[in-house]
């Protein structure tokens, strides 16, 4: 069975877009375990979006595409879990 997110040392890091943006409050899978991956659903909640939405970036070459795994599903690791961040941050501060 996979542990939740609390059991995976899930962190909340603030980001402050200026003044006049309003705070985003994203979540950082915590480094404390290197070679951790992330599946869809974890990454949607984790970034509060939906799995068409994180597709769509994938589809339209914003995010690199994600390793799969024997099933072939997705496996989101820390270079995703980055652009993914940053792609938000300029969509914050736009």
């Amino acid at each position: 069975m996979r542990k939740s997110l609390s059991a995976r040392n899930v962190k909340p890091v603030s980001l402050r877009m200026g003044s006049r943006e309003p705070k985003a409050v994203l979540w950082q899978a915590s480094r404390s375990r290197p070679g951790q991956s992330l599946s869809t659903i974890e990454v949607c909640q984790l970034f509060d979006i939906s799995k068409a939405t994180l597709y769509r970036w994938e589809r339209e070459g914003l995010i690199s595409m994600p390793s799969r795994d024997w099933r072939n599903w997705r496996l989101y690791t820390s270079t995703n879990i980055s652009e993914l961040k940053t792609l938000i941050r300029r969509r914050v501060a736009h």
